[in-house]
């Protein structure tokens, strides 16, 4: 049985002469991972098990990789999702994040390079080591459980969508440079273009919105964002 600290990764992949190699090494690297070859086996572990982070191959036997990232949102998992496709373009990546992915891999790959993403994702996604509790006029974030509330409902956010609130929050009504919030989100490593972080602020916009949040994000053309309280 594993042990409480162990990492749980699912890996999506359908070709078992790629998804083989990538369990060894992962299994390697101390994870406990498990295999799913189809989109709904995939869906159906994700219902069943603790998952920490999903590596999703878009190119399944059942539906489509971003059919499966979308479902597994929908359903209420709010772990790291990282996409690894060999579908090129900006249009990809931009789609994938925005349907409820945190990171993008294009193949080929290397091992480390994937290895160095795994690590980085689980590690900002579960950085958070003493509860701690930021409340500005009606939301409230709650670092130790990883959970944000609006009035006494809760925001339902993704891995990325609440490091970038809790960021924010924690410099509520200053400005977070697009820098800092890329090396701090995303890793000082992140190969990707910024549009990633737009695509969050976008999401995470729209969701605090929708609950009714007082505070917005607001955009500083230029420089980055900033949490506004009005208080």
């Amino acid at each position: 049985m594993l042990g409480p600290m162990v990492h749980r990764v699912l890996l999506v992949e359908d070709e078992a002469d790629i998804a083989l190699p990538l369990v060894r090494t992962l299994e390697r690297e101390g994870y406990g991972v498990s295999w799913a070859d189809s989109g709904r086996s995939a869906l159906d572990h994700l219902d069943s098990h603790d998952t920490d982070l999903v590596i999703l191959d878009l190119g399944l036997p059942d539906m489509d990789g971003l059919d499966v990232c979308r479902a597994a949102r929908e359903s209420g998992y709010d772990g790291g999702i990282m996409i690894v496709t060999a579908r090129a373009g900006e249009l990809d990546r931009v789609v994938g994040l925005d349907y409820g992915a945190d990171d993008y891999l294009s193949k080929p790959f290397g091992l480390a390079e994937l290895q160095a993403r795994v690590r980085a994702l689980l590690r900002r996604s579960q950085r958070a080591e003493a509860p701690s509790e930021v409340t500005a006029s009606g939301l409230r974030i709650d670092s130790g459980a990883r959970r944000a509330f609006v009035g006494g409902d809760e925001v339902v956010l993704t891995a990325k969508e609440f490091d970038v609130l809790a960021l924010l929050a924690g410099h509520r009504d200053k400005v977070v440079t697009r820098e800092q919030l890329m090396s701090e989100v995303w890793d000082e490593n992140w190969f990707g273009s910024t549009k990633t972080l737009d695509v969050t602020i976008g999401r995470l916009r729209s969701k605090l919105e929708a609950a009714g949040s007082a505070p917005r994000v607001v955009a500083i053309r230029g420089v980055g964002f900033r949490l506004e309280t009005g208080g």
